[in-house]
């Protein structure tokens, strides 16, 4: 399950990418290894994301 600062981050990232940017978004998951939340987007999933728990964008 996502914190709250990562769900905030998604957030502003998703509405960045869609909105501003016109990329689908591929894949949003997290990685169950580092808690991190995971994004795959663009194109041709060249755009990629990982938010920490704290949510700080990597």
């Amino acid at each position: 399950m996502p914190t709250n600062s990562q769900l905030g981050c998604l957030y502003r990232i998703c509405y960045h990418l869609t909105y501003r940017m016109l990329q689908p978004i591929h894949l949003v998951c997290i990685d169950a290894r580092t808690q991190n939340l995971y994004v795959l987007a663009g194109q041709s999933e060249e755009i990629e994301f990982e938010v920490t728990p704290n949510g700080e964008v990597l």
